[in-house]
């Protein structure tokens, strides 16, 4: 066997390591037919625009809150401006990578600001400027939710929150972290039911938070204080998996899946060389494909690469076709 096919034969192995569990009631989803893709988040999300703030955002910010249809429906991807420096995700996932969302077979419209926590009123906004996820909601209810089409058969919404949320509170010693998590995700699944009540409806996509307690960054501290962003980042995704579970069973009219990143990064760093990964513990800001880490936090565009196809797998598994 080829080094090429094998490389193949593993990736298929590996396509369902992190499976989703979804829930499916009255709504039939199928993957196929998404023509609209919504994601709010943070830097592992956002996908620059020509309207937005530089190296933060889509479109706007805290202080340029607000913005008009022809601003949003003229605003532009500019390509490979993400934390990878390079596409992320979304712009895998969807084949939008530049231009017009609009003029994209599978139209992304980004409302993820880098830097993003949850909510400014549980945690620092890293910048003055910062929109935090409750208002990146608020700003698609307020400017976008009726100039940008979501019919729900056409529609998946993702919500991929909480990784500055784990890292800003490691060092904290004085919260209550069990009332704190549930205090995210009030507001988390409030914002989540924002969008929903103002029929931005469909199928809604969960990631969790992965395993950055294994990035540079991380491995540089103290055993301690890794173990403690660990157990934050376990006790941040316990919460979630328990909120979503009831966000699922009291809206049976959406299709809710979810993708386990944090189990997903863990295998693949276990299996790094089966990916093609010569470095999983250093970074490199470049193009080299062996390097996991773009930086001391962020991945590099070969892992968004990666996970757009594993999410890909588990919204064609939840599809009714």
């Amino acid at each position: 066997m080829s080094p090429l096919a094998a490389f193949i034969a593993t990736l298929l192995a590996f396509s369902g390591l992190a499976a989703a569990a979804s829930s499916q009631g009255t709504h039939k989803f199928n993957w196929r037919k998404t023509k609209y893709f919504y994601a709010f988040g943070d830097s592992y999300t956002f996908v620059q625009g020509t309207e937005g703030h530089a190296n933060f955002s889509f479109i706007g910010d805290a202080f340029d809150f607000s913005f008009t249809p022809q601003q949003l429906l003229q605003n532009e991807i500019i390509p490979k401006n993400t934390s990878s420096d390079g596409s992320n995700w979304t712009e895998f996932l969807t084949g939008c990578f530049s231009g017009k969302p609009s003029a994209c077979s599978r139209q992304l419209w980004n409302f993820a600001f880098a830097g993003a926590d949850i909510s400014k009123d549980l945690l620092p906004l890293h910048h003055d400027y910062t929109v935090a996820l409750v208002d990146e909601v608020v700003q698609w209810e307020k400017y976008a939710s009726h100039v940008v089409p979501h019919p729900p058969d056409e529609t998946v919404v993702a919500w991929f929150i909480g990784i500055n949320d784990t890292g800003d509170t490691q060092a904290n010693t004085t919260l209550d972290f069990p009332t704190f998590w549930e205090q995210e995700m009030e507001a988390l699944f409030g914002a989540v039911q924002n969008a929903y009540a103002h029929n931005l409806r469909g199928a809604y996509l969960f990631i969790n938070v992965p395993t950055l307690d294994r990035s540079p960054g991380a491995l540089g501290k103290s055993p301690a204080a890794i173990a403690t962003y660990a157990q934050h980042i376990a006790d941040y995704n316990a919460a979630l998996a328990t909120h979503q579970a009831a966000f699922a069973d009291a809206h049976p009219d959406i299709t809710v899946v979810s993708f386990d990143a944090n189990k997903w990064f863990g295998e693949v760093l276990d299996n790094a060389e089966a990916f093609g990964f010569t470095n999983i513990t250093g970074f490199c800001q470049c193009t080299d494909p062996g390097f996991f880490w773009y930086n001391t936090g962020h991945i590099t565009e070969h892992v968004h690469r990666l996970m757009a196809g594993a999410i890909r797998t588990e919204l064609m598994r939840a599809s009714q076709v």
